[in-house]
C-alpha cells in the first residue's frame, strides 16, 4: 500500500488440554506452549507494530503460588523483547535446577509463564498514546481467583463514552475513558456480580468459603455473564479474556467484522486472528480449522470443555472487506485466490484506458501488498492476448511459420518498475515530516520503460493519495512514459472507519477532497452547510436513527467523475505524462471476495448505528476545521 494505515490488532489464544510433561515426552520441549505462542504471534506480526503482550494463566496452583504472569512491550521488535525477557528468566530458573525430570507442578512452580492457558495480542494502535499502557493484554486483579479477569482484543467500539456513562452509573469509577479499559471493566462487573451470586446461593447449599471457591469455578456461566456485558456494545470486536481459574472465552461481533479461526483436538484449543497463522505453526489441514461464528463466543472451560455459544443474534453478515485486500497475510488459500481475482477483474478498464495498446505497455506494482493481484491482472492481460491471437489465426487459411510466430509472440510485458527503499518507514505519523521522507520511500528502475509506453502500476488501494503525488508519481515520469495508470485493487475509499482501522478524518481521504472539488466546480458548495447542519441536528440524539449525512454529497457523481478528478489532483504540473487513476468497482470487490462484503469505508453504509453517528461526527469535524477523532 503506498499510503499506509494501520493494521488491524491480532490475538492468539492457546490451551493446552494435556499435563505439561505429557508435551516434554512428546515433543521434547516443557516449553510447548510458550513456543507455539512465539509462532502465533511472529506468523501474524503484519498485525501489530506498535506493542505486543504475552500472559499466562496457570491451573490449580496452591495459594500463595503465582499463578498469572503478564509481559508486554512497545520496543520497535516487541515479540523479540517479550520473549526474550521470558526466556532470560526460564534460563535463570533452569541453571538452578538439579533435572529436568519435573512433574508437571513442579515445572508451574519453577518456571515463570509456564502454563496451561496464554493469550498473546499484537497491537496496531489507532487511538491513545502508543505506551506501555496502551499495550495488551489488560489485567483486573482480585483476591478471589474467579474474579482475575486478562482482556486482549482486535476491537474498535463506537459508544465508548456511553458505555462509560453506564459504568459511572453502575458505581464504578473507570480510570480512563478508553474502550479498552470499559469493555474490561464491563466484563468484570458482571463477573463480580456472578460471582457474588453464586458464592450467595452456594452458602445456603452449606458450602463453607473455601469449599465454595471450587465450586464456583465449576457453575460460573460464561455465556451469560458475557451477554449481559455486551448487550449494547457497537463496533467490531474479536476479544479474548483469560479468567484466574482456568476459563476462558473469545468473542466476536454480530456482523463478524473483525475476523477469528480456531482449531482444536485433544491436546489444545487454539484461536487466531488469521487461518494460515494455524495451519503454519499447527501443521494442520485448512479443512480442520473453523471460523467463530458473528455473535458467538468459543468458550473454554477449566475442565478442557469447549462450546461454540451464541452470545449476541448474528447480524447481517459484513465481514471487513479489507481483510481480504490488505490486512490478512496473503497466504491463506481464499485470499490469494481473492486478491488475484481483484487484479483481473481491474482488466477491461485498464484495456480501455490504455486504448487496446497491451504491446505498448508496460505492468507492474507497487510492492508489496499489491503483488498478488498483480499476478491476477498479468494472467488476465495474457489470456486476452492469447485469446486475440487464436481468433487472428483461425480467420487466416494459411500460414506461415514465421506469422503464426508472430501471431502467437505476444505477451503482457512485466518489469519491476518500482522498488520500495526498505530502510524508509511510510507509516510516519507526523505530518510535519511526512512530506519530505515519504518523497524518498520509493525507487525506480531506470530504463524499464521506454518513451512511447503505457505504464500500468497497481497498488491494494489509495487512501490518502500523498504518497502517490509526493513520490511515486514523480519518480515514475522520470521514467518518460506517455501514460502512468495508477490501478487500485480496491475501490475509492469515501468514508472513515471506526472499526480497528486508523481511518478517522473525513479530509485525509483523496475521495473525499475530490468530490468537495466537484462540488466547487459545479457551484454546489451551499450543500456543505446543510449537510452540516443536518448532521449536527442530529448527532446527539439517540431516538432517532441516524443516517448518513455524506452519502448524498457523493450521490451527484458518477465513480468515474470522481477517479478523473483524483487523477487530476495527483498529476501536479511538474508531470510531463499523462495520468489516469483507475479504482475496482464495488460490484466486482463483491465478486471477488463473496464472504466478506463490509464496505462502509467505500459505500459508508455502516453496520451499525455507531458508524453512521461517526461519519456524521467526523463531517462536523471537518466543517468546523477540528482536527480531533470523530469517535
Amino acid at each position: 500500500m503506498s499510503d499506509a494505515i494501520k493494521h488491524e490488532c491480532g490475538i492468539a489464544l492457546v490451551r493446552l488440554l494435556k499435563p505439561l510433561n505429557y508435551y516434554k515426552e512428546k515433543y521434547g520441549s516443557s516449553f510447548y506452549g510458550l513456543q507455539k505462542m512465539y509462532l502465533m504471534l511472529e506468523k501474524q506480526h503484519n498485525r501489530g507494530q506498535d506493542g505486543a503482550g504475552f500472559a499466562s494463566i496457570k491451573l490449580d496452583m496452591e495459594p500463595g503460588e503465582r499463578f498469572m504472569s503478564r509481559v508486554r512491550s512497545c520496543d520497535p521488535q516487541p515479540i523479540k523483547d517479550i520473549f526474550n525477557t521470558i526466556n532470560m528468566r526460564i534460563n535463570n530458573v533452569e541453571e538452578g535446577l538439579p533435572t529436568q525430570d519435573l512433574s508437571s507442578k513442579a515445572l508451574k512452580s519453577a518456571f515463570p509463564y509456564v502454563g496451561e492457558l496464554m493469550l498473546g495480542h499484537l497491537r496496531y494502535g489507532t487511538f491513545g498514546k502508543n505506551t506501555i499502557e496502551s499495550v495488551h493484554p489488560f489485567l483486573r486483579q482480585n483476591n478471589w481467583m474467579h474474579r482475575n479477569l486478562i482482556v486482549a482484543g482486535n476491537f474498535n467500539l463506537t459508544n465508548v463514552n456511553e458505555l462509560f456513562e453506564n459504568l459511572v452509573a453502575l458505581g464504578q469509577h473507570p480510570k480512563e475513558k478508553a474502550d479498552t479499559v470499559t469493555v474490561m471493566e464491563k466484563i468484570g462487573h458482571f463477573l463480580d456480580d456472578s460471582v457474588a451470586k453464586l458464592y450467595k446461593k452456594l452458602k445456603s447449599e452449606g458450602f463453607d468459603k473455601q469449599a465454595a471457591s471450587s465450586e464456583i469455578a465449576k457453575r460460573l456461566n460464561i455465556a451469560k455473564i458475557l451477554r449481559k456485558a455486551s448487550k449494547n456494545w457497537d463496533g467490531g470486536y474479536v476479544i479474548g479474556g483469560l479468567l484466574g481459574h482456568g476459563d476462558s472465552f473469545v468473542l466476536r461481533d454480530p456482523a463478524g467484522i473483525r475476523p477469528a479461526f480456531f482449531y482444536r483436538d485433544d491436546e489444545v484449543v487454539v484461536v487466531a486472528s488469521e487461518r494460515p497463522a494455524i495451519q503454519t505453526v499447527f501443521d494442520v489441514p485448512m479443512t480442520a480449522i473453523r471460523e467463530i461464528n458473528p455473535g458467538d463466543a468459543l468458550i473454554i472451560k477449566k475442565s478442557g470443555e469447549v462450546s461454540n455459544v451464541g452470545i449476541n443474534a448474528p447480524t447481517s453478515r459484513l465481514a471487513c472487506s479489507f481483510e481480504r485486500i490488505y490486512f490478512s497475510r496473503g497466504n491463506d488459500a481464499d485470499i490469494y485466490n481473492e486478491r488475484k481475482a481483484l487484479g483481473r477483474l481491474l482488466f477491461p478498464k485498464i484495456h480501455d484506458s490504455v486504448n487496446g495498446e497491451l504491446k505498448n505497455t508496460v505492468f507492474s506494482y507497487i510492492p508489496n501488498t499489491a503483488e498478488t493481484s498483480f499476478y491476477g491482472l498479468v494472467q488476465r492481460a495474457q489470456d486476452f492476448m492469447l485469446e486475440q491471437s487464436e481468433a487472428a489465426i483461425l480467420k487466416e487459411d494459411k500460414l506461415s511459420p514465421d506469422r503464426l510466430k508472430a501471431l502467437l509472440s505476444p505477451r503482457p510485458r512485466i518489469e519491476k518498475v518500482i522498488l520500495k527503499d526498505v530502510k524508509l518507514r511510510t507509516f510516519i505519523t507526523e505530518d510535519s515530516s511526512r512530506d519530505d521522507l515519504v518523497a524518498h520511500v520509493y525507487d525506480i528502475t531506470y530504463g524499464s520503460v521506454n518513451k512511447d509506453d503505457n505504464l500500468v502500476i497497481i497498488d491494494d488501494s489509495i487512501v490518502r493519495g500523498t504518497t502517490l503525488q509526493k513520490s511515486i508519481l514523480k519518480i515514475l515520469d522520470r521514467l518518460g512514459p506517455k501514460k502512468i495508470v495508477v490501478v487500485s485493487s480496491a475501490p475509492q475509499i469515501r468514508y472513515p472507519d471506526c472499526y480497528g482501522i486508523d481511518m478517522a478524518r473525513l479530509e485525509d481521504l483523496i475521495a473525499f477532497r475530490a468530490m468537495l472539488a466537484l462540488l466547487e466546480k459545479n457551484n454546489k458548495n451551499a450543500q456543505l452547510k446543510m449537510v452540516y447542519e443536518k448532521a449536527k441536528a442530529t448527532i446527539n440524539h439517540k431516538t432517532i436513527d441516524i443516517q448518513n449525512h455524506v452519502k448524498p454529497l457523493y450521490d451527484q457523481f458518477t465513480d468515474v467523475e470522481i477517479s478523473e478528478q483524483i487523477s487530476v489532483m495527483l498529476r501536479t504540473k511538474d508531470i510531463n505524462a499523462e495520468v489516469d487513476v483507475i479504482f475496482q468497482s464495488v460490484a466486482n470487490l463483491h465478486e471477488a471476495c463473496p464472504k466478506n462484503k463490509g464496505d462502509w469505508y467505500f459505500t459508508g453504509n455502516y453496520p451499525t448505528d455507531g458508524g453512521n453517528k461517526v461519519v456524521n461526527q467526523a463531517y462536523i469535524n471537518f466543517y468546523e476545521g477540528k482536527k480531533g477523532r470523530a469517535y
